[in-house]
């Protein structure tokens, strides 16, 4: 299988291989080893060849390559007109942050991806921290986790659906569950969708949170993007698709000025993503799945370990405080495995793997990990 074929990342400014010395494996932040699909590189080199890179509208092809990704995958129709191209879903909660009022408060689900944490502080708002439980090895949030911990100032819910860290898929009954009680208190809820592709689990599919209802929708800013799922994130583009429209005016005000518009090789390596990637699509989540079988399978026999089985994104969540280590990233980068620090996650203690690997290099990861704690008894 192509996706067994080493690629040599380093020296080519890639944050994931460049940030640890050289003899450390890197499995943190979150994109792929793999190379793109054949098409988005045909249609990069093609738009390399014209010479004039001005400024570029995103033309109707993507907008139609985006309608129907989005109608394919999810049953859900999108209007042409509730989508904003933005350069990054973290431009987009950055934004929605700002559409609360200044003695308003945001309520962000922990562990959180790490940005999620930063939005509140950097639109100077309230953060209100909701610890989500682990039940029967899954990431939990629900309508009573919620309403357990929501304060009444809270006016915006930070919702990351599939769920990162610890790929929670959320079932129907959870994000009615969630809109309902957002609906009751008045809360937006800002949906960061960019896992959604991902799904791991056969018998699990992902559900938009807008397209559960018009209450929903009405209520729902959604950000997804074509770069987790073709593994295209260098390329830097996004959409934030609102169907209300006085929601989606507020957001358009709230970014007027300081986001960026997406540039041209974005712009087309979106469009060629999303028309020709289905069946590369196709061929990585087997490959994925198989992988994270394999990695949840050995972390699991390592004592001291206790890993969650993800139901999507390509990342494994493990509660490392049973090795009574001041700081595991630490210690398994010492080992020469680079692992995301929980700390970060606002879960000290944890960690977060990411197999979207080549099988020979996940192999030999684990190997370190599990010779790491052979020494360390």
């Amino acid at each position: 299988m192509h996706f067994d074929r080493p690629i040599d990342r380093k020296g080519t400014s890639s944050l994931k291989w460049d940030w640890f010395k050289e003899d450390v494996l890197p499995l943190w932040v979150a994109d792929m080893d793999f190379a793109a699909p054949e098409a988005v590189t045909t249609a990069l080199t093609r738009r390399a060849g014209h010479p004039v890179y001005g400024y570029t509208l995103p033309s109707d092809a993507l907008y139609e390559a985006v309608q129907g990704h989005i109608k394919r995958q999810f049953g859900w129709t999108v209007e042409r007109e509730w989508v904003l191209f933005i350069p990054g879903v973290v431009t987009g909660f950055n934004v929605a942050a700002r559409l609360v009022g200044e003695t308003e408060a945001i309520a962000v689900p922990t562990p959180a991806y790490p940005p999620f944490l930063s939005a509140a502080k950097n639109a100077r708002r309230q953060m209100v921290k909701v610890h989500l439980p682990v039940e029967d090895g899954r990431l939990v949030i629900n309508r009573e986790v919620l309403e357990a911990q929501v304060t009444p100032e809270t006016k915006l819910l930070m919702l990351c659906t599939p769920y990162n860290p610890g790929g929670t898929l959320l079932t129907q009954e959870e994000l009615t569950g969630l809109v309902d009680f957002c609906e009751a208190r008045d809360i937006l809820i800002c949906s960061d969708e960019i896992h959604a592709d991902l799904v791991l689990d056969e018998k699990g599919k992902h559900i938009p949170t807008a397209s559960l209802s018009e209450k929903a929708a009405a209520r729902t800013i959604t950000l997804m993007a074509p770069s987790k799922t073709f593994n295209i994130p260098g390329l830097g583009c996004s959409m934030a698709i609102i169907s209300d429209e006085k929601l989606r005016t507020r957001f358009k005000a709230a970014m007027e000025g300081i986001v960026p518009h997406v540039n041209l090789m974005g712009y087309e390596g979106a469009t060629a993503a999303y028309i020709h990637g289905g069946p590369w699509l196709k061929e990585v989540l087997a490959y994925l799945r198989a992988n994270r079988d394999y990695a949840f399978e050995r972390l699991a026999a390592m004592k001291g370990l206790t890993p969650l089985l993800p139901e999507a994104t390509y990342l494994i969540w493990m509660d490392a405080r049973d090795l009574g280590l001041d700081n595991p990233a630490t210690f398994f980068e010492e080992h020469g495995v680079g692992l995301s620090d929980g700390a970060y996650f606002d879960a000290p203690g944890w960690l977060r793997l990411n197999f979207a690997c080549t099988r020979a290099l996940l192999k030999e990861a684990l190997d370190r990990m599990e010779k790491a704690l052979a020494g360390a008894e």
